[in-house]
């Protein structure tokens, strides 16, 4: 990563964030990790002139994660509602007053949390990535493609081995694992997977469904978020139907996009095609009213 790392002392622990600084009129770019892994998934984005000449790259670790501490208090923290807090209070921090959140996996879960915490106006778009917007055992049960192994390894707190290994290669896709994501998920806080997917099942949290068709009292909302979803069309983990099926208020080019031959991380496993995407997304999130 570039420049610009720290640490910041906060309710929910000691969290380790990344800040380019650039200060322009364009909204900051949000990005929130996913399940096990950190913010050094993000590599190639920060490694991006398009991208960081353009654009502040904000991106941290969820505590229990990477580069930050344990959260002090796991109860509290480990959860969407947690996560979505701790990243707002981030971006207060910075004083940020325009964003946009890409969210990956668990990320894009807590970016749909953050949608209706926010002041109104400040968020502008919200990118999805291996994320099926759900909440309890019903919707969860028809997002996920539970046969797969990998999911309930998100929910254990103590892996083997070879669970690290495995847990750590089905996320990156083929040809793209690289060793620190064992060390990722070595590190996770076990704690963090057991009562965050607790909590998701049992239905604690925002309808993020609701949110993003903007059903009741979502309605204005959605309205005002440009909401985009990209996933590769070998997803291992989510229900691409399921996506496709959700009545989205807002979306992006009208449709869920699939990028063909990758797997749950597109942006990781074919930079440069899924940098001229995200490009797109910001200028057309940026003109957001």
């Amino acid at each position: 990563m570039t420049s610009g790392s720290f640490t910041l002392d906060t309710p929910y622990g000691i969290i380790s964030i990344t800040d380019t600084a650039v200060k322009n009129s364009a909204p900051a770019l949000l990005l929130i990790h996913g399940n096990s892994s950190s913010s050094r998934i993000w590599h190639h984005i920060f490694s991006s002139k398009a991208l960081t000449s353009k654009y502040r790259l904000i991106a941290f670790d969820l505590p229990g994660h990477g580069a930050s501490s344990n959260a002090p208090d796991p109860e509290t923290s480990y959860s969407m509602r947690g996560y979505a807090d701790l990243a707002i209070y981030i971006l207060n921090h910075l004083n940020v007053e325009s964003v946009v959140v890409f969210g990956w996996s668990l990320g894009g879960h807590v970016a749909i949390e953050m949608m209706p915490l926010l002041p109104k106006g400040m968020l502008k778009g919200v990118l999805l990535v291996g994320t099926p917007p759900a909440l309890g055992l019903q919707q969860t049960d028809r997002g996920f493609l539970f046969k797969d192994g990998h999911m309930s390894l998100a929910a254990r707190k103590d892996f083997t081995e070879e669970e690290v290994r495995q847990f750590a290669r089905s996320g990156a896709g083929k040809g793209a694992f690289e060793s620190w994501m064992e060390d990722d998920v070595r590190r996770c806080d076990g704690r963090a997977r057991v009562l965050m997917w607790k909590r998701f099942a049992e239905g604690v949290g925002v309808d993020q469904r609701a949110i993003v068709e903007g059903t009741e009292e979502f309605e204005d909302l959605a309205r005002r978020v440009l909401v985009g979803v990209v996933n590769g069309g070998s997803e291992p983990f989510v229900d691409l139907d399921y996506l496709d099926g959700i009545s989205w208020k807002r979306l992006w080019k009208g449709k869920c996009l699939r990028l063909e031959g990758l797997g749950h991380a597109p942006f990781w496993e074919r930079p440069a095609e899924f940098e001229g995407i995200l490009l797109d997304f910001l200028k057309d999130a940026s003109q957001v009213e």
